[in-house]
């Protein structure tokens, strides 16, 4: 199969890259850079030219293939062209200037997902989208029957998930795979390295309150192998979970960073919490099992690679 992956060059992209030509499939990687299309070289993938804010060049990459894995996502204003950062700047809104970032972005990520959908429409042909456990309800393990809820901290980017569904009803073959929190492995950019970059500032690492809200996790490599399957066998509107490891005790995450680290773990307040976690810190106190049993029965996905504990406890995540 002739496959497009937006993302490609990303932490999670390359190791669907890698896990897609590994399994026979020809990959065309989007690249926005000299910088990233080198790495898709590097891997065996070809490449395409393009961004989120170009839904012509998204279009193109999804009409000449024979399935889609879309990736791609605007984790904050620094991806977003100067250009349109001050239009959202300037702009006028009720919501304050992170509401317009957050809806700014929102609005880019269903553009995008639009203009994959529009151009397999009709086709047959699969496209297959990422979100996030953290958009579930707190407090209950999640399942992929679950709805997003407005109150969860991962709400801004699971809203998009009705525009994949609407495309679904449309005929598209279109999917979702919700990603745990932590999706680990080395070059692991994502929150649990923030996490450790707080606590070497703070010369503490801390977890709000009790620290028993729980983090779901998978490695980037059984992360990838659920992507193929998603891509290979999904049911046109079926939501997937990829979580190896359906709830690990915050604290317990602190406790490693700290021991590696050589500081204390300590409890902290949630005030406390958003003036050393920033953004972070509704993330960080959020408790947020999930699990993946429909999805390993649906898929026959077994997830393989070491947990989120023991890839913490190496060298990999505390290189300076």
């Amino acid at each position: 199969m002739r496959v497009f992956v937006t993302g490609a060059s990303g932490f999670i992209g390359q190791a669907v890259v890698k896990e897609l030509i590994g399994a026979g499939h020809q990959v065309t990687g989007m690249a926005r850079s000299d910088k990233a299309a080198q790495k898709l070289v590097g891997l065996g993938a070809k490449v395409h030219a393009g961004s989120l804010h170009e839904p012509d060049t998204l279009s193109a990459g999804a009409a000449a293939a024979d399935g889609v894995i879309h990736l791609a996502f605007i984790h904050g204003p620094g991806d977003i062209p100067l250009s349109h950062r001050l239009g959202v700047i300037l702009g006028g809104s009720p919501f304050g200037l992170i509401g317009r970032f957050g809806a700014a972005i929102t609005a880019a990520d269903r553009r995008a997902i639009d203009a994959l959908a529009s151009a397999l429409e009709g086709s047959g042909r699969p496209l297959v989208t990422v979100f996030g456990t953290m958009g579930m309800a707190e407090g209950r393990t999640a399942t992929e029957d679950d709805e997003p809820d407005p109150r969860s901290p991962g709400w801004m980017r699971s809203q998009t998930e009705a525009a994949v569904k609407a495309w679904a009803a449309r005929g598209v073959r279109a999917t979702m795979v919700r990603l745990a929190p932590s999706v680990h492995g080395d070059g692991d950019h994502g929150l649990v390295p923030r996490l450790i970059t707080a606590a070497r500032k703070h010369k503490k690492s801390g977890y709000v309150r009790d620290g028993a809200n729980r983090w779901s996790g998978v490695h980037r490599f059984d992360a990838a192998v659920l992507l193929r399957l998603a891509l290979e066998k999904g049911q046109v509107g079926a939501c997937y979970h990829g979580v190896a490891e359906e709830g690990i005790p915050f604290r317990q995450i602190a406790e490693v960073i700290g021991r590696r680290l050589n500081l204390p773990a300590v409890s902290i307040t949630p005030r406390e919490a958003a003036r050393r976690f920033s953004w972070l810190a509704p993330f960080a106190a959020y408790d947020n099992p999930a699990s993946s049993h429909r999805t390993q029965e649906r898929l026959g996905w077994r997830p393989t690679h070491s947990g989120l504990l023991a890839d913490l406890d190496s060298e990999a995540y505390f290189r300076t």
